[in-house]
């Protein structure tokens, strides 16, 4: 039983050390060979480290400004989120740090900025959405996003997508209003992408219609803890038979575990489902 335990624990946390390893590596890809190279600002804090790299006149290097800029969210993390979501996070920001100016090089892919936002802000967004969905913040605005979540059921993207309107100022003021018009495209694409692949902040409505009722919201209430709304001798207009319908709430991420249970409990039940842009009272959210 304990070497059970003990070897999922060590799948966790494995999980986590992978998603931040990701994350570093395709922030630093992302940066020297598509940012850097077209003058183009990232989003969120990452793009705070080059506007401190580019007013400080590279005194204070990128990799440098990721990790100074980043550590009062860490510490915020630390003591409002919960320490190994804070411990994970300072490993994805350090390795960023550390991956940056090792992933240096003088190759040029393309001169055009436009492609360079596009792809650097796609690379950008797959990498923080894939790090958040193993349990593994980048810092920065994902710290804010998460309590804003939390507190007010924003999505990350949006949260970063405001932030990043100072940072065009800065890519405007730098390079030209015509690099700020690129970044935001950049910005707007990688909002995109993380909203694409953190899944876990996406929210889906399933209707159930089965016989049985009673079996389907055990299965759903003990395997996947979310609460289920019964109604009652609803009436099939084809079969002329009495069913229950069932109604919840999930993530988009919890979907196929959903889609397993419900074929498990009863192959017979129909099911649609739908996507939830709000939702209000109790609605469990698992620790970062």
């Amino acid at each position: 039983m304990i070497q059970k335990i003990g070897k999922n624990l060590d799948h966790y946390y494995l999980h986590q050390v992978v998603g931040a390893l990701f994350y570093a590596i395709m922030l630093s890809l992302a940066l020297n060979y598509f940012w850097l190279p077209g003058h183009v600002y990232s989003s969120g804090f990452t793009g705070l480290a080059q506007l401190v790299d580019t007013l400080t006149g590279g005194k204070i290097n990128v990799a440098w400004a990721i990790a100074l800029v980043n550590m009062p969210l860490l510490l915020l993390a630390w003591f409002t989120l919960s320490k190994r979501f804070a411990i994970f996070t300072a490993m994805a920001v350090l390795l960023s740090a550390a991956f940056v100016p090792l992933f240096a090089t003088k190759t040029v892919l393309t001169p055009d900025p436009l492609i360079n936002a596009i792809f650097g802000g796609g690379i950008n967004g797959m990498a923080v959405g894939t790090a958040l969905r193993c349990g593994v913040g980048t810092g920065g605005l994902d710290i804010i996003g998460m309590e804003l979540k939390h507190q007010f059921r924003m999505k990350v993207g949006s949260v970063n997508l405001a932030f990043n309107a100072l940072i065009m100022v800065g890519a405007g003021l730098t390079y030209g209003w015509q690099y700020a018009l690129y970044s935001i495209i950049g910005v707007v694409v990688s909002a995109h992408f993380i909203d694409l692949f953190y899944t876990h902040q996406q929210q889906i409505q399933e209707m159930i219609v089965t016989n049985k009722p009673e079996e389907m919201t055990d299965t759903i209430q003990n395997k996947m803890r979310r609460g289920v709304t019964i109604i009652d001798s609803a009436h099939g207009g084809y079969t002329g038979r009495d069913r229950s319908i069932l109604l919840t709430v999930i993530t988009q991420h919890e979907l196929p575990e959903l889609r397993h249970a419900i074929k498990e409990v009863d192959p017979n039940a129909f099911y649609s489902e739908s996507k939830v842009e709000h939702t209000g009272g109790r609605f469990y959210e698992p620790e970062p």
